[in-house]
């Protein structure tokens, strides 16, 4: 058998397997992985480096699929390689199956992001190529490794590849391969319903190589991959021309492909016929799970030879780390995610500052002391105050990785989902900046962050409608209630899948970033003040008594015997500091708690949370948001005086005095409260 046919025998058992998964599950999307089977195959198998029995290896190329309906053409394609069995195939899409309908990152089978959401698993595959080329202008040429990104239609279509687009052609990503599956069908449509733009045309625009080929032409995917391969400036994009349902069958026998219908339903649901599908494609309706025996025999040899590849790989890495044991010890703690030892306390903060200026000065402080940190922001640095790191650090620029901030531009949401391909590589931590208005951009990457368990740190500014002049479309309301949803939403290991921290002064912040650097298990999010904030005050060590707040909430007042607790966070809790000492000369005595995160409040033992709220007694809360924000904290006898109307445009100052913001008010809200029990 000629390896033409060799390779043809194991792209139809890839086809097969396809539509044999999704015929089983009378769920899924059979179509555009039989088109792509050629594709992956070849990529696979001849020129992506991996190890067979270390799927974890660091210096790995990496596969990222962007359109996760597509999943079982990945999945075929892995079960090849054995990381699957033939049961997890057969139970595609079902419960407790390790072969969901959109893949789940499963580094260990060989699965590097979830994806489904279109747009967002290329946008990864191109942080991970700038984490990629941050450790290697690091640590040297030896780890040079390529990062692979299959796109569809769809995901072209999808606004983020503007910016990821931009992004990439901007810096030279030239370790950036992408697969475009352009076989001009989509789910409900066909793609000239809807564009007539020149794709290849658009991606040169941006800076990048682009070549069109027949995607389903094997000779024509490796001129076109040696040829990606070789680039030294420029991220490279095949176009490729396939086949929607390539290989499937009518009825007759007769050729049924390139069908609408094919992208999303089962073959045997449309004019096709799945079972003369899966005969003319060489496969057994009795048994359509199996890899052919010739296949087997084929990928028994193309696993022999990745794992020659990869010694060899490993003994340059060899090499280097007996010859450069400091530098070698410094990657493996970046791999590992360990921080070096940081004396946050001794960061030192002006009085009564902004929490984004504190935070500027414990960006400072990190942009000296970790050097595995890399800042973006969406061309807010200025007025985030992420440039405090930047002023300590280098920008990456074109051809130019040595570097820790990355100026992103206007693209928050291209910025954030970049930042979970990072964190999904390794070796490097990553900050985005932007507004706290603007964190509605990036929900869906915030989302991906929280279902695949990434630390990526959302850093979000002008929290409040005290931004001011710039009037509601800039003004956070809703904002927050919506991040402590997922404070309450648990991620497949059944833990909280977001913490939001909103700290309530300068040591609080610091205390905040502590917290969101030794968070390695879900995404983390500051939310800081435009505004300055008046310090609270301390009859000790403030530093150490807002080292509390790593419980989610604790108390910074206390009166014996108090006739009611007032809780707030951010901004809120100094003005309830200031309504305090109008209702203590009333004879009110009060005690004060700071809830940074009501989440890691609640994941604390019941003696800690009765100690710090008792919900039977009067309990009032204040919140620059919606009032739901605090209404599980006050409880059923409490009251929240929040907003329940968008902002308007006047200075900071004018907006506490006509929302009620003042110590004043809040001093009439909760005598009026006391006085309702």
């Amino acid at each position: 058998m000629s390896n033409h046919q060799k390779d043809q025998r194991a792209v139809d058992n890839i086809r097969v397997l396809s539509a044999a998964m999704v015929e089983k599950a009378n769920s899924g999307h059979p179509g555009g992985a039989m088109g792509g089977a050629d594709y992956i195959h070849i990529l696979f198998s001849e020129f992506m480096k991996f190890d067979p029995d270390d799927t974890s290896w660091p210096f790995r190329d990496r596969f990222f699929l962007d359109p996760g309906h597509m999943s079982p053409m990945l999945y075929s394609q892995l079960y090849l390689l054995g990381n699957y069995k033939k049961e997890d195939i057969s139970s595609f899409r079902q419960w407790g199956s390790v072969t969901p309908g959109h893949p789940e990152v499963d580094v260990a089978r060989g699965v590097e992001n979830t994806s489904g959401p279109l747009g967002q698993g290329h946008a990864m595959g191109a942080g991970a190529a700038l984490a990629a080329k941050f450790l290697g202008a690091k640590f040297g040429d030896w780890m040079n490794h390529k990062i692979y990104a299959f796109i569809s239609d769809g995901g072209i279509q999808e606004e983020i590849s503007q910016g990821v687009g931009r992004i990439a052609g901007y810096l030279g990503l030239n370790n950036l391969i992408m697969f475009y599956d352009s076989n001009d069908v989509q789910l409900s449509t066909y793609t000239d319903e809807v564009t007539n733009e020149d794709t290849a045309k658009k991606y040169e625009a941006w800076g990048w190589n682009v070549v069109t080929i027949d995607g389903n032409d094997h000779d024509q995917i490796r001129a076109a991959l040696k040829q990606a391969n070789e680039e030294t400036e420029k991220p490279f994009l095949i176009i490729g021309k396939t086949i929607m349902g390539k290989g499937c069958k009518d009825a007759d026998g007769n050729p049924y492909e390139g069908k609408s219908e094919l992208h999303g339903k089962p073959i045997g649901g449309t004019k096709g016929s799945y079972d003369k599908t899966i005969e003319g494609l060489g496969g057994s309706l009795e048994d359509p799970f199996v890899i052919f025996p010739d296949v087997a025999d084929l990928y028994s040899e193309i696993i022999d030879k990745k794992r020659a590849e990869v010694k060899e790989a490993k003994a340059k890495e060899a090499s280097w780390r007996s010859s450069n044991a400091e530098s070698a010890a410094k990657l493996d703690m970046f791999l590992a995610g360990k921080l070096p030892d940081l004396d946050l306390a001794s960061i030192a903060h002006k009085e009564n500052a902004a929490s984004r200026d504190a935070s500027a000065s414990v960006l400072a402080y990190m942009a000296e002391n970790i050097e595995n940190v890399i800042v973006a922001s969406a061309d807010l640095a200025n007025s985030d105050k992420t440039d405090g790191f930047l002023k300590k650090s280098k920008q990456f620029a074109p051809g130019q990785f040595d570097a820790n901030f990355f100026h992103a531009g206007v693209c928050e949401f291209s910025m954030a989902a970049m930042a979970n391909g990072m964190a999904l590589h390794g070796g490097v931590i990553p900050v985005v900046g932007t507004f706290f208005i603007f964190s509605d951009y990036q929900k869906p990457a915030y989302r991906l962050s929280a279902l695949m368990e990434l630390p990526v740190i959302y850093l979000w500014t002008h929290d409040a409608f005290r931004v001011g002049e710039d009037g509601p479309t800039h003004q956070p309301i809703e904002q927050e209630a919506q991040v402590r949803l997922l404070e309450q939403l648990k991620n497949h290991k059944g833990k909280r899948s977001f913490l939001a921290l909103r700290p309530a002064d300068s040591a609080e912040t610091t205390v905040a970033w502590k917290m969101a650097l030794e968070n390695k298990e879900t995404p983390t999010a500051l939310i800081l003040s435009r505004q300055g904030i008046k310090d609270i005050p301390s009859t000790g060590d403030r530093f150490v008594d807002a080292m509390g707040a790593e419980k989610g909430a604790y108390v910074v007042k206390s009166s014996e015997g108090a006739d009611v607790t007032l809780v707030a966070n951010g901004s809120e809790v100094s003005t309830l500091i200031a309504a305090s000492e109008l209702l203590e000369k009333d004879g009110i005595s009060v005690n004060i708690v700071s809830v940074i995160s009501e989440g890691l409040f609640r994941d604390q033992s019941e003696s800690y949370q009765a100690s710090v709220l008792d919900n039977s007694q009067p309990v009032f809360g204040l919140t620059a948001g919606l009032p739901v924000t605090l209404a599980q904290l006050v409880g059923q006898k409490g009251k929240v005086f929040g907003l329940d109307h968008f902002g308007y445009s006047a200075p900071a100052g004018v907006l506490d005095e006509k929302f009620g913001f003042t110590g004043e008010h809040v001093y009439d809200e909760v005598k009026s409260y006391l006085a309702s029990l």
